[in-house]
């Protein structure tokens, strides 16, 4: 029978809910914004998020070796959180794209410092059989805010006096409420190194052991493949599809993979970490594969809805095998590698679909992202299902 889940889990599901509604209101308006309102074009567009993934990639890395110096994850948990919530609406104060840029960059940071110590404090205070159900519940609640977040921009858009600018303001609302539950519901342990344990540093990689760094090498070949969903948008659009469908579609993809995240982290607790996200790269694989066959708008629909299936099987599964093969006194270090792995293979990925896209079309694109996909699920073969016990620490 099922455990319920720790309170900081289900406090820290609430904070990601609240974050991504807040974030969900600014972020799809923020082309439109750029554009209409400060006359800035796609070169800004690129140069903004461009810096502000880097930024988040680079700065979650440093956090997590970071936070295992230290015996609390919560103060750069609320540091995080604290800078994103007060940045993040003040683009609504723009005079320009660069304070934009400014603002982006300051809220990336935000999100690098808070991941990594957030993902290892779920990993902490969860029991290792939990585990799966505990992520799959955070990216669930995340999943969440990006279903809503979009549909109270869009009704204080169509049915107030509020402008874009006025919008992003009000986005200081769920932030400050992201605060209230961070400060009030989440209590963390103290994690303390085994004795002769240095504290973290990049000498401590070799600790981590082989099969986590197999699994980060499949999760890097993985994403040179996993380009931004943008393309996927763009190849509906193509293929016929009105605007406004486009972004009913998107939000429905968000409920299929609030959904699936919250079921496939609890299967994963069961049918093993690794099963499932071989079966999450192959869903991704093929539908990567149909998107450069299908021509007909309603079989892209459908398929365009079986890939939010793809995250739902991977994302709760991936942090929990993270978990399992890292020692205690070393998650920090482990969640910040992994998602700088994701944010380093993320950068080439969309340029590399991109070209192939322009020079050869899109069925080469997508033909390409599927094969890497495949690729890394067999890279994924040489781990064992079940972790292996952590190393021992040196004396």
């Amino acid at each position: 029978m099922w455990q319920p889940l720790p309170r900081t889990v289900v406090a820290l599901g609430i904070v990601s809910f609240f974050t991504d509604l807040s974030s969900e209101m600014i972020y799809p308006l923020l082309p439109a914004f750029l554009t209409t309102v400060l006359g800035a074009g796609a070169i800004a567009l690129g140069v903004i998020e461009g810096v502000a993934e880097s930024t988040a990639a680079l700065v979650k890395v440093l956090s997590g070796l970071w936070a295992d110096r230290q015996r609390r994850r919560m103060p750069l948990i609320v540091a995080g959180y604290g800078l994103a919530g007060l940045v993040r609406p003040l683009i609504g104060l723009a005079a320009g794209w660069s304070f934009v840029l400014a603002m982006r960059f300051l809220d990336r940071i935000g999100k690098g410092l808070r991941t990594s110590p957030r993902d290892a404090l779920i990993a902490d205070v969860t029991e290792p059989g939990q585990r799966g159900a505990a992520y799959g519940f955070h990216r669930a609640m995340d999943h969440g805010g990006a279903v809503v977040g979009p549909l109270v921009a869009a009704g204080l858009l169509a049915f107030t006096s509020v402008s874009l600018r006025d919008v992003f303001l009000l986005a200081a609302i769920p932030a400050a409420v992201t605060m209230l539950v961070l400060v009030l519901g989440v209590r963390e342990r103290a994690v303390a190194r085994p004795p002769g344990v240095r504290a973290a540093s990049f000498t401590g990689w070799r600790e981590l052991g082989r099969d986590f760094r197999l699994v980060l090498l499949a999760v890097l070949v993985f994403t040179l493949g996993n380009s931004t969903d943008a393309f996927l948008l763009l190849r509906l659009s193509d293929a016929g599809l009105p605007a406004a469908w486009v972004a009913a579609l998107w939000s429905s993809h968000h409920v299929v993979k609030m959904v699936s995240t919250y079921v496939g982290g609890r299967l994963s607790d069961v049918a093993g970490r690794r099963r499932l996200i071989l079966v999450g790269w192959l869903v991704y694989a093929a539908v990567y594969l149909l998107f450069a066959l299908v021509e007909s708008s309603a079989g892209l629909i459908a398929v365009f809805l079986v890939y939010g299936l793809y995250f739902g099987l991977t994302e709760p599964s991936e942090r929990a095998w993270v978990a399992d093969l890292a020692p205690t006194h070393r998650r920090g270090a482990a969640f910040g590698y992994y998602h700088g792995a994701i944010g380093l293979g993320a950068l080439p990925a969309s340029l590399l679909f991109g070209v192939l896209w322009h020079l050869a079309g899109a069925a080469v694109a997508f033909a390409t992202g599927a094969a890497l996909a495949s690729a890394a699920a067999g890279i994924l073969l040489l781990v064992p299902d079940r972790p292996r016990p952590a190393p021992r620490a040196a004396s």
